[in-house]
């Protein structure tokens, strides 16, 4: 159902995957920030199950400045991902079958990610968060950590977390539901007993939680038709 796409990001190329459901549309989209392990089977497969679901889906390549890097997710800077989702935000504007609703999700990192581009970004009406880490410091050239920017989200949030989870924490991921909370943003957590990081994340066996898994992502669902009807 997806494929690979091309964009330009500060004159270089940056690949995304791209997944968009069967007719004409016009559809709402969903930015994906994809885990640590990239566009890979889970990342596609989520991709894919949102097309399925009746949004355009988009995944860029987060790491694609970093090609021959081990681990490249210890070289990411802050503002190069702010570019990066501009230029993601740019890419699905410019498709005919877009209808101009755009949600951002996101995993692990790409839950943080998910957290700073609804922050910095206006075309974002609505965010999922998916065990985002990170939240108190920044990242290469950043100047402001996510968790002080999120007075700029600009429409409901939802966020799912494993209770066994190091990073982040119950207690990180309570500090964050207070600040939403202090700065009157719409939101809902919500937190699993018995799992912990990645606990969506089938190519990981010994993270998957399977009834997390299907009860998180049908809220998700239920929340995106909400959102962005």
């Amino acid at each position: 159902m997806g494929r690979m796409e091309t964009t330009k990001v500060d004159g270089d190329d940056m690949g995304l995957y791209v997944a968009t459901p069967e007719g004409h549309g016009p559809f709402p989209a969903v930015a994906i920030m994809y885990h640590r392990g990239g566009i890979d089977a889970f990342t596609r497969d989520r991709a894919d199950r949102l097309a399925r679901e009746g949004y355009i889906a988009i995944a860029p390549d987060l790491f694609h400045r970093y090609p021959d890097v081990e681990n490249p997710l210890e070289r990411l800077d802050d503002l190069e991902l702010e570019a990066d989702i501009t230029a993601a935000v740019t890419h699905v504007s410019a498709k005919p079958a877009f209808d101009g609703k755009l949600a951002i999700m996101g995993h692990c990192m790409g839950g943080r990610v998910a957290f700073l581009g609804a922050s910095i970004n206006p075309a974002f009406s609505a965010a999922v968060i998916y065990y985002g880490g990170n939240m108190f410091k920044v990242w290469g050239k950043g100047k402001t950590p996510p968790f002080q920017l999120l007075s700029g989200i600009r429409g409901p949030v939802i966020g799912f977390f494993g209770n066994d989870d190091k990073n982040p924490s119950p207690d990180d991921v309570t500090k964050i539901d207070a600040e939403l909370t202090r700065l009157g943003k719409a939101h809902e957590f919500h937190r699993y007993d018995g799992a912990g990081h990645a606990f969506q994340n089938f190519v990981r066996p010994e993270q998957y939680r399977e009834a997390a898994e299907k009860d998180s992502w049908a809220r998700t669902i239920a929340f995106l038709k909400a959102a962005l009807a």
